[in-house]
């Protein structure tokens, strides 16, 4: 007879996953250098958030690794459980069946993710506190703004993949949020959307001074020839052959 003692086997995943890989703080550091907007168009326009997922505070920014946490509706047991779990730098990017009617994290939760280090929240239910969080630094983003408590009843899964906003999100996925909104990148992509979103602020940096010399939209959008295509007519058809869209 087998007398040793083993765990049942099982195909379920364990609620709580504390192993995830991360890019490293430099890497993310570098990335956040940017606006989620630039890193958005950079990497071909992919990774934005529903527009509804704003900053409780536009001066709001942040850069970290994805911490992934599924809450049930009105229902906050899963982030208090992710607050002990999480490691300094990461973002607590929180599920909660988009639920605005719902204050799930306030200052006293904020307060406990600060002194963890947390880099910031995202969800797409609401918040409340919002002045105590303003003061207290961390960059909190929502769907909304309301004082409508919650319970702790429900279990959820922590760092596994969920979608929220729209985009699937990854544990360990980088992401940066500011005023603009807030953008996932893959956490294999970091160097590369880096370094893209470099190139695009350099090439941006160049068209504004091409304008302030006094560059026209047309000619630096390439529109001379595009538009004439399109049909586009004017009141100067019959004494400029260009149409007003040559040089000034």
């Amino acid at each position: 007879m087998n007398t040793h003692t083993t765990a049942p086997e099982t195909t379920q995943r364990p609620h709580i996953t504390t192993k995830i890989t991360r890019p490293s703080p430099e890497a993310l550091e570098r990335l956040g250098r940017y606006g989620s907007a630039t890193i958005h168009e950079a990497q071909g326009k992919l990774g934005a958030l529903d527009s509804r997922i704003k900053p409780i505070d536009p001066a709001m920014h942040f850069s970290g690794s994805a911490f992934t946490v599924v809450c049930a509706p009105r229902d906050n047991l899963m982030l208090q459980v992710a607050i002990h779990y999480a490691q300094p730098g990461d973002v607590l990017i929180v599920s909660a069946g988009e639920m605005g009617q719902a204050g799930t994290f306030g200052d006293v939760l904020g307060n406990a993710a600060k002194a963890k280090g947390i880099a910031a929240l995202v969800t797409d239910s609401g918040v409340r506190d919002t002045v105590q969080l303003r003061a207290l630094g961390l960059p909190v983003f929502s769907t909304s703004i309301s004082i409508t408590g919650t319970v702790k009843e429900t279990l959820g899964p922590i760092n596994q993949p969920l979608v929220i906003g729209g985009q699937l999100v990854r544990p360990g996925d980088a992401v940066v949020g500011d005023a603009d909104g807030v953008v996932i990148v893959e956490r294999e992509d970091v160097e590369r959307v880096t370094e893209l979103s470099r190139l695009r602020e350099d090439n941006e940096r160049d068209l504004i001074r091409r304008y302030r010399e006094g560059a026209t939209t047309i000619e630096l959008c390439g529109l001379t020839d595009v538009l004439p295509r399109k049909g586009l007519t004017t009141d100067l058809d019959e004494m400029d052959p260009t149409q007003g869209l040559g040089s000034r």
